[in-house]
């Protein structure tokens, strides 16, 4: 599919739909737009793999979620079709039995080839500043996957031996069991779905075919990633169990708190003090941003609060590529302690405002020799 639209307008849905509902409207659609009911017709059987991408993620309380939070760049790591084989291989349940009780016959069932598995995916963790967040970065990370083991080869099977077909799949790694006229479609249990056994088992894997092996990386963050997205690394999951195609790696980001700014989206904002004297009569000031100082002038009169806009001194959409803006948000600073001069010049404005404030306070020394001093002390009437 050239371009994405809402999971939820290819199901039908609302955004509030239940579980159920999302599978009765799946359902509906792939009985509607099923290869075998459109033969022939390629415009139904790109609506049949654009529902079914559309279930595997609605249908999935993790990635539903994801794709509620961040659109399609949340699921990228989904299944994307290609043919509908892929679909049967994902859903083989649903085909062959479960949600449509084979109404399809052998395209769904146990004839059908019996494909490869893909490797599982990896999940790693990486820490960022916001400076690296915003700008990008190469970071090395290490985990441990399993990889194809070196011994057998892969196989599962010891050196000098080879995995045989399971006789009771017929190396389908599918069964149909029937009940009356369902027909419900599982998977094997004498191979676990492979459709091979292994006799001579590989001392070093277990006849697993798999081992742990430490993977170290450097993964290119790109500019502007945020607090809790993640990074998808293709072919660096781990192998398949049984030659298929290797699983990705997904880097999820964390963003570490910095010290001046707060991330909203592509905007970063700024708390910054000024004088009464600067908020009054205006002034410019060097401002901080990611990309070094900036000056920001003041308006006269500005008021506590007010909002100044730096604009293109956010961080980049790694959506849009489009960057936003720097806001800097005033407070006025009210210092602790004045000179004696500046306590002077501000009662003078005082006065010349009108304002009502406190009187200028005595020293300790000043209070001692009213008390101590009868002469000073006020006299009764």
């Amino acid at each position: 599919m050239a371009s994405k639209i809402c999971y939820y307008e290819v199901l039908q849905v609302q955004r509030t739909a239940s579980k159920a509902e999302i599978d009765r409207a799946y359902r509906k659609l792939a009985i509607k737009y099923h290869p075998d009911s459109n033969r022939d017709d390629e415009t139904a059987v790109e609506k049949f793999k654009e529902a079914t991408e559309a279930y595997e993620v609605l249908s999935d309380q993790e990635k539903r979620e994801r794709y509620d939070r961040y659109g399609h760049s949340g699921v990228d790591g989904v299944h994307q079709f290609n043919d509908v084989e892929d679909i049967f291989e994902a859903f083989g349940d649903l085909f062959g039995g479960g949600m449509f009780g084979d109404l399809f016959g052998g395209r769904g069932g146990a004839g059908r080839r019996r494909r490869s598995r893909r490797g599982a995916d990896i999940r790693c963790n990486v820490t960022l500043t916001l400076e690296e967040a915003a700008r990008g970065v190469d970071k090395d990370i290490s985990f441990r996957r399993r990889v194809a083991c070196d011994t057998c080869a892969g196989s599962g099977a010891a050196p000098g031996s080879q995995p045989v077909t399971c006789g009771t799949c017929g190396g389908r790694g599918q069964v149909i069991q029937s009940a009356g006229i369902l027909r419900v479609q599982t998977a094997c249990p004498n191979c676990s779905g492979t459709g091979q056994q292994i006799s001579n088992p590989c001392v070093d894997c277990r006849g697993t075919g798999l081992r742990n092996k430490k993977a170290e990386l450097t993964v290119s963050i790109p500019a502007g990633v945020d607090d809790g997205m993640r990074v998808r690394v293709p072919g660096e999951g781990e192998a398949s169990p049984d030659g298929g195609p290797v699983g990705d790696c997904y880097v999820f980001v964390t963003v570490r708190p910095h010290e001046l700014f707060k991330r909203d989206g592509s905007h970063l904002i700024l708390q910054l003090p000024i004088s009464y004297s600067q908020a009054a009569l205006g002034a410019e000031i060097d401002v901080p941003t990611l990309g070094g100082a900036k000056p920001l002038r003041i308006d006269a009169g500005t008021q506590n609060g007010d909002v100044f806009t730096l604009k293109g001194n956010g961080v980049v959409d790694p959506r849009s590529g489009q960057t936003g803006d720097l806001l800097v948000q005033v407070f006025i600073e009210v210092p602790k302690k004045v000179s004696a001069e500046q306590e002077r010049l501000l009662r003078e404005l005082a006065d010349l405002d009108h304002e009502s404030v406190l009187p200028h306070r005595k020293t300790f020394l000043e209070k001692l020799r009213t008390f101590f001093d009868p002469d000073t002390q006020p006299q009764e009437s």
